[in-house]
């Protein structure tokens, strides 16, 4: 009997044209899967420390309105500290004032510059400036040479001065348009100069 000969063998891609071929098992396609992989894990990373951001801030806020409710806080600082451009200052012409010791004649000079919200504040701020310097030099003339000498009297001033300062501006506000008790324009106030003599 006589045999045919053998047919060679067709290849995958001889033997079926119509279908796709499929992808070379070598580099391109794990290179594909590893810059998958890392998208993923850089997306997830982002979204996970934006969420950690979002949270932080919330808990802070959440902190800093309990601490005002229970008349704690940072000192001498706004309860809406603003996170926006560069800070501004409003420098305030020197204080000289007799202090309230007895026996003696003692006088302090002192140099404030408040930090304000915005540029509006500062503008409100000086047509204010009257009523503030006068609400900061009665400040000033009762306090004793003694309470201003170490850092906790001057945290207790830096307070008043925030609190008095503050005041003019917010007795300008229109009640109806906002919350008076919430309105804080003055973030922090700064001693440029101290001086007791």
């Amino acid at each position: 009997m006589a045999t045919a000969p053998a047919k060679p063998a067709k290849s995958e891609a001889e033997a079926a044209p119509d279908a796709p071929a499929s992808p070379p098992t070598g580099g391109k396609g794990k290179k594909k899967l590893i810059i998958i992989l890392v998208a993923a894990v850089v997306l997830l990373g982002a979204i996970g420390g934006g969420g950690f951001f979002i949270w932080k801030k919330k808990a802070a806020a959440a902190a800093a309105e309990a601490a005002d409710s229970e008349g704690g806080g940072p000192v001498a600082e706004s309860k809406q500290q603003k996170d926006q451009g560069p800070p501004i200052f409003v420098p305030l012409d020197p204080f000289v004032v007799n202090l309230a010791d007895k026996g003696t004649d003692r006088y302090a000079q002192v140099s404030v510059t408040l930090q304000v919200e915005n540029s509006k504040v500062s503008d409100d701020l000086k047509i204010y400036l009257p009523a503030i310097r006068n609400n900061i030099l009665m400040i000033l003339a009762h306090k004793t040479s003694e309470e201003l000498m170490d850092r906790a009297g001057k945290n207790v001033l830096a307070e008043e001065i925030l609190r008095e300062s503050t005041r003019p501006l917010k007795e300008s506000q229109d009640p109806k348009k906002n919350d008076s008790k919430a309105y804080h324009p003055i973030l922090k106030v700064h001693f440029a100069n101290f001086i007791i003599q």
